[in-house]
């Protein structure tokens, strides 16, 4: 089994590490390649940030069809394209949001969610509305911490950790999701430290395509995400 994991932003570190924790999640068997666009932002904390890395991602879709992988995770926690890259994908694509606020809502009555910057807060609110989990998702903190500085500040894992411990004490939560792929090394140790389940999108989202791909299972193709018209694009 081919699975890709996209980093949709361009930086090169940060697509290391994903590959790093995704590998570790998958199962027997299975093969993860982790890969970044050409082009695009080198981070992702805005929906320009986003709407820019788009392209990309969908470059990376169409050469995986060409190769021949199973399934897709997008490894952003804006989801940035998700929609537009099951239209283009014969296999299952689940971005990293998705996936751990779902996984989150099976272990417990709520979650929290501790991302970087606080002006990702209401994107992430409106995902978990989207996703349905709206209801268990009991409060969104921001660390402020940029995300590439996430690889840089000799600080960060303290902020990550102490914003972690504050949102369970605010919000009683049985779990914690972690809102942005470049914290994902550090959520075992979290775990330990917390005393709660700390997820992972990227982790997660993996095992959920895995499993996807293992039932033979796939997005529905003969409405919304059927493959789009043909036709001509100028310029990408």
């Amino acid at each position: 089994m081919l699975i890709k994991v996209i980093n949709p932003n361009i930086t090169a570190s940060m697509t290391v590490k994903i590959g790093e924790c995704a590998r570790a999640a998958a199962g027997p068997g299975v093969t993860v390649e982790a890969t970044n666009p050409r082009h695009g932002p080198a981070a992702i904390e805005s929906h320009a940030d986003a709407a820019l890395a788009v392209p990309g991602v969908l470059e990376e879709i169409s050469s995986g069809e060409a190769a021949g992988y199973g399934g897709y995770v997008i490894a952003c926690f804006g989801d940035p394209g998700l929609k537009a890259a099951r239209e283009l994908a014969r296999g299952p694509v689940v971005g990293i949001a998705e996936a751990a606020m779902r996984t989150a809502a099976y272990l417990g009555r709520g979650f929290s969610v501790v991302t970087t910057l606080s002006r990702t807060v209401p994107q992430a609110r409106d995902l978990a509305h989207e996703y349905g989990v709206a209801r268990n998702c009991l409060g969104i903190h921001a660390c402020e911490i940029p995300v590439l500085a996430l690889e840089t500040d000799p600080h960060a894992r303290a902020i990550v950790l102490q914003a972690c411990k504050e949102a369970i004490a605010k919000d009683s939560s049985d779990a914690i999701v972690l809102g942005c792929a470049g914290m994902a090394d550090l959520c075992h140790d979290l775990s330990v430290e917390l005393g709660v389940s700390v997820i992972d999108g990227v982790a997660a989202a993996t095992v959920a395509v895995e499993g996807l791909v293992r039932l033979r299972l796939m997005t529905g193709k003969l409405g919304e995400f059927a493959p789009p018209p043909t036709r001509a694009i100028v310029g990408v």
